[in-house]
Parts: C-alpha cells; sequence; structure tokens
C-alpha cells in the first residue's frame, strides 16, 4: 500500500497492517497454519492470488519468512511476527467487547467454523483409535450441509467428504445457533436442553461434550453493550 508520509511509528505499524485481510492473514499464521492451503481454509473468501499478495508484502515487511524443502512451502512467524501476532489477539478482545458479531448471515460461514473448532479440539480427551464426529447444518442444502472431523493419534483432520469411516457421534444444528454456541452466546448443554441442537451417538462423548468441543479464543469476553 502506499505510505503515510510520516515518521510516527503508528503510521509505520499501519503501512504493514492497513491492506484488506491482512490482519486475518496473521490470524490464521498465530493460530498455527503454516501451509498456503491451510490459510485459505481459514480465510475460504479470500482469493488466492490476493493471499499470495499479502504473504509477500509479509514477508518484505519481515513478519514471517517463507521455507520451502522439497517442494513443499511454510510460513512462519519471525521475531517480529510473533510480536505483532500477540497485538492482533487484542485487537480481537476488543473486537468481541465493542463491535462482536450479531451473527446475521454475511457473518456466518460454515467451512470457517468447522475449520476453527477443528483447532481447538481436546484431541487429548479421545482414545488412540480412530473417532468421526460428523457435522450436519440443517439450514444448507448445499454441498455444505455435512462436515467430518476425523481424530486419531492426536491429530485432527476436517473432511467435505465422507471417507467412509463409522460415525461415532452427529451433532445436527443451524449454522447460527452452532457458531453462537462457539462463540459463547449459548453453553453446548443449554443449546441441546432446549432442542436446537441434537446430538446421537456415542453416550460418552455426548455427555463430555462441553469437555473436548471446546469454544472460541474469544468466547469468555463479555459484550460491553450489556
Amino acid at each position: 500500500m502506499k505510505g503515510y508520509g510520516q515518521f510516527c511509528p503508528i503510521a509505520k505499524a499501519s503501512e504493514v497492517l492497513g491492506e484488506r485481510w491482512t490482519n486475518l492473514v496473521l490470524r490464521e499464521l498465530g493460530a498455527g497454519s503454516e501451509t498456503f492451503n491451510d490459510i485459505r481454509r481459514g480465510l475460504p473468501l479470500m482469493s488466492p492470488s490476493l493471499l499470495s499478495t499479502r504473504l509477500r508484502s509479509l514477508e518484505r515487511a519481515g513478519v514471517i519468512m517463507r521455507n520451502e524443502k522439497n517442494g513443499h512451502v511454510r510460513y512462519q512467524l519471525t521475531k517480529s511476527g510473533e510480536e505483532l501476532v500477540q497485538i492482533i489477539w487484542q485487537l480481537g478482545t476488543w473486537g468481541q467487547r465493542w463491535v462482536r458479531s450479531d451473527l446475521s448471515k454475511d457473518d456466518l460461514d460454515p467451512s470457517m467454523l468447522v475449520w476453527d473448532i477443528h483447532r481447538t479440539i481436546e484431541s487429548d480427551f479421545f482414545k488412540d483409535e480412530r473417532t468421526v464426529i460428523k457435522f450436519e447444518f440443517t439450514d444448507y442444502t448445499s454441498k455444505f450441509r455435512y462436515w467430518w472431523i476425523v481424530i486419531k493419534d492426536g491429530d485432527v483432520d476436517v473432511c467435505l467428504k465422507d471417507q467412509g469411516y463409522d460415525v461415532d457421534l452427529t451433532i445436527s444444528s443451524d449454522l447460527k445457533t452452532l457458531t453462537a454456541v462457539w462463540m459463547g452466546e449459548i453453553s453446548i448443554k443449554k443449546a441441546m436442553r432446549e432442542q436446537k441442537i441434537n446430538v446421537t451417538g456415542s453416550a460418552w462423548l455426548r455427555k463430555n461434550i462441553a469437555t473436548w468441543l471446546g469454544t472460541n479464543y474469544y468466547a469468555d469476553v463479555k459484550s460491553a453493550q450489556r
């Protein structure tokens, strides 16, 4: 982006952070995504060409470094980037407190929600054998209606297609309700009691769902408007 023509540190920092999507790219890197495809999965509405542009800009600014080995490229935060991501997390706290989403349709995305959930599932809760959690968004009829999260040996993977494994637990809900649970607007247990979310399958997983499902990083931040 064009510079502000000022020596002010806020102006110089804004030259790095002022471009659209840049803060969200940093969010994904800070959350542990290292490959181009993983970053994209957290930013499904961002075009690949724009993501490439932003990654190059962040590399030039010394915020990230690009490592290529055996044809595989990974992006990692530098010391500068690690410090900057802490500011991004604080920006999110401010956003959740003062300008939090009302979960209107324009703010909802099933792919981002499932991708976000998979990053914070308590994988240590599960035994070594494969566990499959199926999500059904009841207000969708397209290919985005069904999602699978597969947990095995501590690894958690997201699948948009049925891999043929036996499903241990199915969570059925409209997108807004499950997003509200994820963001701490309502507890999963309360949503189940009120039959806003239907959970079927393993009694053990159902009973302990609040333990292993987790919530968003900002779920405990209270709104200043309440």
